[in-house]
């Protein structure tokens, strides 16, 4: 399926429109299949019809838009993250907030007896994590617990927002611990990344960590700034 889905994104790229006949002639595709196909991608609005056929969708140009801007806060990010796992000895890692769910872009160390792969691979529940926590505490976004979780939620949330860090203990799994401090964007309110650093609960000293996790966070801003994203340094 996906190698279909590729082979019409290929012959769409190279025109500003085709017919459904000449995506079968140009893929080789069955016209039931291209049809189907092409008519789920512009559910999906990656694909736009109109009188002269299928082209790209806007939402192409905004996925793109999503990963230069990602990847330039990564690019910005990698020294800053190297450091503090140098200085803390514990992994270290940057993320985002993506529709309710925390996407790590990058994560540096790990031998604290967290996988790697399970981080950097994975989109856990913003709400079930201390990184999550922190993005959605200078986030937008709403949460749809139950009433009285949603209270104890807002609650835990303005106390992240007063401290400007999140703290966890064995959130995720047994035994590891979490600091996490939202990298704020525009205006001072909102976040468009985390930086947190994970390790054994016996080697997390959280008032002190807590000190340099915001201080990395300030100088990931910073980087994105002077690359263009987010917002000028103060």
């Amino acid at each position: 399926m996906i190698d279909r889905v590729v082979s019409i994104f290929d012959v769409l790229e190279q025109t500003d429109g085709l017919t459904l006949s000449q995506v079968v002639r140009r893929t080789g595709l069955p016209r039931s299949s291209a049809h189907r196909i092409l008519e789920q991608l512009v559910g999906a609005r990656l694909l736009r019809r109109d009188d002269n056929g299928y082209r790209l969708g806007m939402r192409i140009m905004e996925l793109g838009s999503v990963m230069y801007h990602q990847d330039r806060v990564r690019a910005a990010a990698v020294h800053h993250l190297h450091q503090l796992h140098a200085c803390t000895g514990l992994a270290a890692q940057l993320a985002v907030l993506d529709e309710g769910k925390v996407v790590y872009l990058v994560q540096v160390g790990g031998r604290s007896g967290i996988s790697s792969r399970s981080l950097v691979n994975g989109r856990p529940q913003a709400l079930r994590t201390v990184v999550g926590k922190a993005l959605l505490a200078h986030s937008p976004a709403t949460c749809r617990e139950p009433a009285a979780a949603h209270h104890r939620l807002r609650a835990e949330l303005a106390d992240i927002r007063e401290r400007g860090v999140a703290y966890g203990h064995e959130e995720t799994m047994p035994g590891v611990g979490c600091v996490a401090a939202p990298v704020i964007g525009a205006g001072d309110t909102a976040s468009f990344a985390a930086v947190s650093v994970s390790g054994p609960l016996d080697h997390m000293r959280f008032p002190e960590l807590a000190a340099v996790v915001r201080r990395t966070a300030a100088n990931v801003r910073r980087g994105a700034a002077d690359s263009g994203d987010g917002p000028a340094a103060p």
